[in-house]
């Protein structure tokens, strides 16, 4: 019966324990979150953070809440060995860029169709108001095709800046 990586009647190290090449204790602080058969945890958190920084913070925290800053640290020096630069930041800033160009092209999408809704209730009844003249008189024929598929106005004061600083 395994438990927490640890044997019955032996100790096995933790991924800690082992690459800091030392004897790993019943009372090991790494032993519940890096556990030996996932060795590449501690291998990044420790290039990161430091074992003695790691083992601090460890300390410091209630027990219940270990885990999610073990999860937090595991995820940030990840972050970092892919972008040494800008770690998670990196990461959340691209994936914001990306939500932002989401956002204007569904504007840009929305627009589209009330656009089309526009041109096809007006084609049913048979007066299509010309795209060249702002006059409601001017009528271009029926069957005739409008000389631009798509006039629009996004209504979004900050397109291509941040959503949240808007």
């Amino acid at each position: 019966m395994r438990e927490s990586g640890r044997k019955h009647g032996s100790v096995s190290p933790c991924a800690a324990c082992k690459l800091l090449r030392r004897r790993c204790s019943q009372d090991c602080v790494f032993a519940l979150y890096f556990p030996a058969d996932e060795p590449w945890k501690f291998a990044n958190v420790h290039k990161v953070f430091g074992a003695s920084n790691v083992n601090k913070m460890l300390q410091d925290l209630p027990v219940e809440r270990r885990g999610d800053a073990v999860s937090s640290m595991v995820y940030e020096a990840n972050a970092r060995v892919r972008d040494p630069v800008y770690g998670c930041v990196g990461a959340i800033s691209s994936l914001q860029r990306q939500v932002d160009q989401l956002h204007t092209q569904l504007a840009l999408a929305q627009a589209e169709v009330v656009h089309l809704r526009t041109w096809y209730a007006t084609s049913v009844s048979g007066v299509i108001p010309s795209p060249l003249s702002k006059k409601s008189s001017s009528v271009v024929e029926p069957g005739s095709k409008p000389l631009f598929l798509l006039d629009m106005v996004v209504d979004q004061p900050c397109i291509g800046e941040s959503m949240w600083s808007c």
